[in-house]
């Protein structure tokens, strides 16, 4: 369920200055001569110069510390009470990543009444009464020249809202709650929401339907930070990101060598070769009878079905990840290398914790408050490169569709037998349709599903911080320059 009609990421509201002020300001705390001392001063500052837009000051120092201690990479559930300084110095020697991405700040949290609907001032009394005739319930009756509807008989069926010529009945959400696919998001006592951690699939969706920002993932700038400072560092950065900045990806590497990164390298590199394995996987699948078969390449599509629908799993291709493949070359190559995924998604945190080949995961957002915090310039940034061009399908993967497309590409033989669906967002009603297809055994409209939890593709991940409209084609742009998959030459892994 999408509620609102322009893309969010066209908006530069105060929630999103307010994440990018802290980033900005703990990466430029890093390396002075004492780290726990400027992290508390940000906060500080940072609660100063937020307080005419967040409200009371006491709430806002309370927010702004959770926002402090998700940002040090702590859950703010479980240490939202300690002290800043204790978990700066903690931040600085940690050695392992939380399991899980996300945490809920409560001082953020603004306790939304459940969801329910309410007639308004909008109702004309009218003789028709449709909405008390469209109710099969009992729930609304006429009090006071205007219709009133109970709560404790209503079974949010909607005929009422839908019914009335008016619009007069309104629908109300919990944003988050509103955009979960699965039903990981509750409500305690207090009424703060709470996520269960059993049920979430780290898709990112509720953080992104908070209009409050209470739902934020547990930062690991700090390692990142601490790694680029002591050693080699490489960025591995998925395909989708090309399309965030509207620079080319010559003056992207650059500009990640500037801030501190040793070195890059696309993982669409590694998309070329899941695109190869998904292809033979395919005509296994279709071999050995099998009505139809999924991509595996969505961290949150394989956490999904892994806690939700596991009877899928014998119609999903065994292809590893783009990224799995891509650290799997550089940590050949580079053995003694810290790799650092630039990611859209709050899913790869959790893939990146049981790949022992990658060691970090940074966001777009956090990215770009690291171009900030280090005044890098990308126009100002050179353009020299002499990487092969991954293949176009391969820096395709980010956008909806894309995967499929480069199965086909991929594809030995008669392209005809290749019948691609697209699952564009993983919804509820895009869930009863992948339950209906191991139902049935077959799927009515194709052989080839891709399945993205994300509507857009990767470029609609959470974290990112561009627009689907501006990031779409810059990635397609980028993507025309490569060679056809078919044309590619893989190294060895």
């Amino acid at each position: 369920m999408v509620f609102w009609v322009m893309d969010y990421r066209d908006f530069d509201t105060e929630l999103r200055r307010l994440r990018k002020e802290i980033l900005v300001r703990l990466i430029g705390a890093f390396g002075s001569e004492n780290f726990a001392d400027e992290v508390e001063k940000m906060a500080k500052d940072v609660a100063v110069n937020f307080a005419n837009g967040l409200g009371e000051p006491e709430k806002v120092r309370a927010e702004i510390h959770e926002r402090t201690v998700a940002a040090l990479g702590f859950s703010a559930e479980e240490r939202g009470g300690e002290d800043i300084q204790k978990l700066a110095d903690e931040a600085l020697i940690r050695s392992e990543n939380e399991e899980y991405p996300l945490t809920v700040l409560s001082a953020a949290c603004n306790r939304c009444p459940a969801a329910h609907y309410e007639s308004t001032a909008l109702c004309r009394n009218c003789t028709a009464k449709y909405c008390m005739a469209a109710c099969r319930f009992g729930a609304i009756s006429m009090a006071n020249g205007r219709s009133s509807i109970d709560a404790a008989k209503c079974k949010k069926c909607d005929q009422c809202r839908r019914s009335c010529p008016y619009g007069a009945i309104a629908k109300t959400v919990v944003p988050c709650q509103a955009q979960c696919p699965v039903d990981a998001i509750g409500k305690g006592e207090s009424g703060k929401i709470t996520i269960d951690f059993d049920r979430c699939i780290s898709c990112g969706r509720c953080s992104v339907g908070c209009p409050f920002g209470a739902i934020a993932v547990k930062s690991q700038i700090v390692s990142v930070l601490r790694s680029m400072a002591n050693g080699e560092t490489i960025a591995l950065y998925a395909p989708s990101w090309i399309g965030q900045h509207g620079s080319s990806g010559a003056k992207l590497r650059s500009a990640l060598r500037k801030v501190g990164f040793s070195d890059s390298c696309e993982v669409a590199l590694g998309a070329e070769f899941t695109a190869i394995e998904e292809a033979e996987d395919f005509r296994k699948h279709l071999d050995d009878g099998k009505p139809f078969m999924t991509t595996s390449c969505c961290a949150a599509y394989n956490e999904f079905r892994e806690k939700h629908l596991k009877e899928i799993n014998p119609y999903v291709s065994k292809a590893e990840t783009p990224l799995f493949h891509t650290a799997k070359l550089l940590r050949r190559r580079r053995p003694k290398a810290i790799l650092v995924f630039i990611s859209p998604c709050f899913a790869k945190y959790r893939e990146v914790r049981q790949n022992p080949n990658v060691d970090y995961v940074l966001n777009y957002e956090e990215i770009d408050a690291l171009f900030t915090a280090r005044s890098v310039d990308l126009s100002g940034c050179d353009e020299k490169t002499s990487e092969r061009p991954c293949a176009k399908e391969a820096r395709e993967f980010g956008l909806s569709g894309g995967v499929a497309r480069s199965v086909q590409a991929a594809w030995k033989g008669d392209g005809s037998a290749v019948k691609p669906v697209v699952i564009d967002g993983l919804t509820k009603e895009t869930i009863n349709q992948l339950r209906s297809y191991v139902r049935e055994n077959r799927c009515a409209d194709g052989n080839l599903v891709e399945v993205m939890a994300c509507a857009g593709g990767c470029a609609g991940g959470p974290a990112t911080i561009c627009s689907l409209k501006k990031s779409q084609p810059r990635i397609a742009e980028d993507a025309a320059t490569g060679p056809s998959i078919a044309a590619v030459q893989l190294p060895a892994e």
